[in-house]
């Protein structure tokens, strides 16, 4: 018997996760007729629109999945736009019946939502991580590809669908049938899922200089409290004015200035994809008056935070 997976498409799903998805299924076939067999499913069983505008006809609605049945659930930009009781209700029947859940991209949100995450190692879109951990700060969240926690998995999308299928196949199928699969989409080799989501610090800043990359993790890492300058020159123990140096040197910036573009843009992304309010967000990213973030908000980005809240809307 063939092992089925399927597919629930919500409204403004990634086109790229769901194919890179479905592809590596396709081509192992060619090898080993009728080892695959996928459906898509959407809320209403008619076609469901990408976010890239295409348009994908399902093969059914909720309907009743055989017990162990394994479900991915693919969103997008605004995975719980389309998240209502009846949809809580049908996964946590599918997960009654032993079924594997999984969410490629933000379905993990989706999941969360329906409290099927609390005990499970979770992973998404880089992009959707903070949001993510404001929302539901008991799941532990990690930056990796993809995690397979027994009925749980989780993939961060776009291309990492394809090393999430190759490394089922492998599980499944062997090595050899997984490398076949990935020569066939030109690879230059099969991506463990501890690979980091993201380009390296140094690749993204065009810098190598160590102390500085350490810097620029702990910012990332930490917006709320502020680490101050001062602080931060001392944990890769140089001085403040050296420190302030190396950011002049390597990113024609300050410290300051480069650690408020952080915050600014994680403040953008808690807008977009939580119902976090316009202050709540202004404390998460370290802004203690309000007024001040809407000022160097709207001078980042030409628009106050209501009004980007209401453009992804």
């Amino acid at each position: 018997m063939p092992k089925v997976f399927h597919f629930l498409l919500l409204p403004g799903f990634s086109a790229l996760g769901f194919i890179s998805a479905t592809e590596p299924l396709r081509v192992a076939n060619r090898f080993c007729p009728g080892l695959y067999h996928w459906r898509i499913l959407s809320l209403e069983s008619g076609a469901v629109l990408a976010s890239n505008g295409m348009s994908i006809n399902a093969d059914a609605g909720l309907e009743t999945l055989e017990r162990g049945a394994t479900l991915f659930v693919v969103a997008g930009f605004e995975p719980l736009k389309a998240f209502s009781p009846t949809l809580r209700a049908w996964l946590r029947r599918v997960a009654a019946t032993q079924g594997t859940l999984g969410g490629i991209d933000t379905g993990a949100f989706v999941l969360a939502a329906a409290g099927l995450l609390d005990q499970a190692r979770v992973t998404l879109h880089w992009e959707a991580v903070d949001a993510f951990r404001e929302r539901w700060p008991q799941v532990q969240v990690t930056q990796e590809l993809f995690e397979i926690d027994d009925h749980r998995i989780t993939c961060a999308g776009g291309t990492a669908s394809i090393d999430l299928m190759l490394d089922l196949i492998s599980q499944a199928h062997g090595s050899a049938l997984a490398i076949q699969v990935s020569e066939q989409f030109v690879l230059g080799r099969i991506r463990p899922r501890q690979d980091h989501q993201r380009m390296a610090l140094a690749s993204r800043y065009g810098t190598r200089n160590k102390k500085l990359m350490q810097v620029i993790a702990a910012m990332e890492q930490q917006t709320e409290p502020l680490l101050t300058t001062a602080a931060l020159a001392e944990s890769v123990q140089v001085t403040r004015r050296q420190l302030e140096r190396l950011f002049r040197l390597h990113l024609q910036d300050t410290p300051s200035n480069f650690y408020l573009g952080l915050r600014l843009d994680k403040a953008r992304q808690l807008l977009r994809q939580t119902d976090m309010s316009v202050t709540e967000v202004s404390i998460a990213c370290g802004f203690e008056l309000p007024s001040y973030f809407a000022r160097r908000y709207k001078g980042r980005f030409g628009r106050p935070p209501r009004d980007d809240r209401s453009l992804s809307g």
